[in-house]
């Protein structure tokens, strides 16, 4: 979308940018709102002029600005690393049989851990690296690790190593490269139809739970007229805290029950008692056979980052104006800050497995604000909830959290997807991705689908005859190697037991 004359950057200061010119500085080249014609001129003016600064300070006021605009995305993730760290902690605590004691007291001690790492990398010295969040893909698949006897330190270790291999090696980028429209697209939706579908069923699970199902169907029509109602007058960022508010209070108007239980507190941050044989964990430390173990499952767990960062990459860059390149999500740089988040957060004891911040990163675009602001608050936040306790009941709460996740990332990569697949032979990649994903999972059906699309066998034929060999089916083929021999390793092709015997239920 072209912005107009009054928005334009002067060509004085165009010649600046990345220069170390202090007339072109985005101190300088900022202005205030009432300048402009709308407040979305004035945002998009902002993600132009900001010139982010790899392993350099990043400094607020000086390199970017808080707006109000910032605290949805913020509000978002928060709300959605609760539960996903939570779901983590839980599924690990059944199997083990760790107390729920054990869960609140992890994700609390995630909640301070991430908040580290965000103002450290995304807000400091990487600031267009996403935040690291949680692995949500990832889930399924700790019960087989449990199962196999997998230790989650030498699990997230192993991860964070594989991570830095690709990071440094950039072959998260040029996977992203090799990727078109059309796989992209087909990604997008098929995560946003899974992704809404699989919330819509949560809500009405829980209304049934309670014996009031009828509440599920009022909180979710209200929602879908509210996020059409802001959609026809440019506000959809506001979704997420309008829609969490109106759930939560036709929830309780109705009558659904809600009790605060966690109260203020701090957890034990100490690696020895996370890792102790009679506390935390209580598995000790991990051997050799431990990481033997779990070398396919990290495999997996990296490979399965490249088309999650592709699709936030890649919604970003719909909901951005031109000419915000340097502003948009590296997938390199979030790879490397993903990797090291999770090393660290697995020394310490935390049970987060971490990939990029989908519920940041999906509202901030809608927002049209970049990543740096909004990871400050979303640490801030963070530390609140942990520390605080109850907004940490509340963000579990199915009407608050459903629809949160519904209109502030499902939706949104649903339209995103819809947006992709609008021209060329878009169409016929975007099917195949969405079909296979549903044969097995996204990686898979990324992995296949872009051997297929590359080869000219489906897709933009012009396109495949432009690629090389390297790109146009060794690495595809590779990549698909790979990824399908550890799924069939561990168990995941529908109806193949698995391969190995210890990755057996």
């Amino acid at each position: 979308m072209k912005i107009r004359s009054k928005n334009e950057i002067p060509s004085e200061a165009k010649q600046g940018l990345g220069a170390q010119d202090d007339s072109a500085s985005y101190v300088n080249l900022h202005k205030s709102s009432s300048e402009f014609s709308s407040r979305n001129e004035y945002l998009e003016h902002e993600l132009q002029i900001m010139q982010p600064k790899r392993w350099r300070p990043n400094l607020p006021f000086r390199d970017y600005r808080f707006e109000f605009e910032d605290a949805v995305p913020a509000m978002a993730a928060t709300i959605g690393k609760v539960v996903m760290v939570a779901a983590i902690a839980a599924t690990f605590a059944a199997p083990l049989g760790l107390s729920e004691t054990f869960i609140l007291e992890n994700v609390r001690y995630e909640l301070l851990i991430v908040a580290f790492f965000i103002i450290l990398f995304s807000g400091f010295i990487l600031p267009t690296a996403n935040l690291a969040g949680t692995h949500g893909p990832l889930i399924p698949l700790i019960p087989i690790v449990v199962a196999a006897g997998g230790h989650p330190m030498a699990f997230g270790l192993l991860i964070g190593a594989f991570g830095l291999i690709l990071a440094f090696s950039k072959g998260g980028s040029m996977l992203a490269k090799l990727t078109s429209k059309g796989v992209c697209g087909g990604l997008l939706l098929y995560l946003g139809f899974i992704g809404t579908t699989s919330q819509v069923a949560k809500l009405f699970t829980w209304a049934e739970g309670i014996g009031m199902t009828y509440i599920a169907f009022i909180v979710i029509l209200a929602t879908i007229v509210l996020y059409a109602a802001l959609e026809s007058i440019n506000k959809r960022w506001l979704a997420v805290p309008l829609s969490c508010l109106l759930g939560g209070v036709i929830a309780s108007s109705l009558g659904a029950p809600f009790d605060f239980k966690t109260g203020p507190g701090l957890p034990i941050i100490d690696p020895s008692y996370w890792w102790g044989e009679s506390t935390g964990w209580m598995l000790g430390l991990p051997t050799l056979e431990s990481f033997v173990v779990v070398l396919p499952f990290a495999i997996l767990a990296v490979a399965m980052w490249s088309p999650d960062f592709l699709g936030h990459q890649v919604f970003q860059k719909i909901s951005y104006p031109e000419r915000t390149e340097k502003v948009q999500m590296n997938i390199d740089d979030t790879m490397l800050s993903t990797s090291v988040r999770q090393t660290f957060g697995s020394l310490l004891g935390g049970a987060n497995f971490a990939s990029s911040w989908g519920t940041y990163i999906v509202p901030a675009a809608i927002a049209k604000r970049p990543i740096p602001a909004g990871a400050i608050l979303t640490a801030v936040f963070c530390v609140i909830a942990g520390v605080w306790g109850y907004p940490m009941d509340l963000a579990i709460w199915p009407p608050v959290l459903s629809v949160a996740l519904i209109v502030g990332v499902f939706i949104p990569l649903l339209e995103a997807g819809m947006e992709m697949t609008r021209e060329g032979k878009t169409t016929q990649s975007a099917a195949i991705v969405v079909f296979s994903s549903a044969l097995v999972n996204p990686a898979f059906g990324w992995s296949i689908t872009i051997l297929l699309d590359n080869l000219g066998l489906i897709g933009c034929k012009e396109r495949s005859s432009e690629l090389p060999h390297m790109s146009r089916w060794i690495i595809p083929l590779v990549v698909f190697i790979i990824l399908t021999g550890v799924m069939a390793m561990v168990g995941m092709l529908p109806g193949i037991p698995a391969l190995m015997s210890n990755f057996r239920h």
